[in-house]
């Protein structure tokens, strides 16, 4: 109660930041809680691990071995795609999030909604069907990030991590959504690059790193893009009923998120 009666002492500006501030940190703590403890054992994630290459052989798209291939041989090509996959992750999320929370409401809302709904359906998907990724279901697949660097361990700790979470890929998923907001966003034809850039370059970081499988990354980017489209029917929802007439779109966002 004592927290909610300083938001309401603070300018509306600023308490509304607070408050979206807080519910995805909210949404942060629990994803990577319930993430870290859902329990698959390694047969069951192994078997369903080779369910997901035998279908990529079917589909003739098996190439994860061939993708890492150029990165083994080469060191600098390495450094790059672990580079992309370390920092080209929650710290984007994050500078971005802060960016749109003060300059862009109507657009971070979207991406808020969009990631806590994919998020969510990702939990599920990790906990009814857990799967190996490439760097530990013996394919001859090297992990490159943890064996080359120790800032991972930093930004996702081995307690709040699942082994087991490949499938579907959130790590290109929500640098898609990312990028899709900064697209939205962004008025300089640089940024707009950036977000049309960096989810092509995550999708290929995630696979040259041994993290994800191809059929990963394609149920992550299907996966986040019908929750973009809940999150945009979510706001269309809110415009109309929860808006006074003569109202603008971010105060709109205001009242309604």
């Amino acid at each position: 109660m004592a927290g909610l009666q300083v938001l309401h002492r603070l300018p509306a500006r600023t308490g509304w930041v607070v408050k979206q501030v807080a519910w995805v940190v909210l949404g942060i703590v629990v994803y990577f809680g319930v993430r870290g403890r859902t329990a698959a054992s390694p047969e069951t994630a192994r078997e369903n691990a080779e369910e997901v290459v035998a279908l990529e052989r079917r589909l003739g798209i098996q190439v994860e071995g061939a993708l890492q291939a150029p990165v083994n041989e080469s060191a600098t090509l390495e450094a790059v795609v672990n580079w992309i996959y370390i920092w080209g992750h929650w710290p984007v999320i994050i500078a971005t999030m802060v960016w749109l929370v003060w300059r862009h409401r109507v657009v971070f809302v979207r991406l808020r909604d969009a990631m806590m709904i994919s998020g969510g359906v990702g939990m599920v998907v990790f906990a009814l069907y857990p799967v190996m990724p490439p760097r530990l279901a013996d394919l001859g697949l090297l992990d490159t990030v943890t064996n080359s660097s120790e800032a991972y361990r930093v930004l996702q700790p081995p307690a709040f991590v699942n082994q087991y979470a490949a499938m579907p890929s959130l790590h290109s998923g929500w640098d898609l959504l990312v990028g899709m907001a900064i697209v939205a966003a962004a008025s300089s034809v640089w940024l707009r690059a950036i977000g049309f850039i960096m989810p092509m370059l995550m999708a290929v970081a995630v696979v040259f790193t041994a993290n994800h499988y191809i059929l990963d990354v394609v149920a992550g980017v299907s996966l986040v893009l019908v929750a973009h489209a809940a999150a945009l029917a979510l706001e269309r929802r809110r415009a109309r009923h929860d808006a006074p007439a003569g109202c603008s779109a971010e105060d709109e966002t205001l009242s309604a998120a």
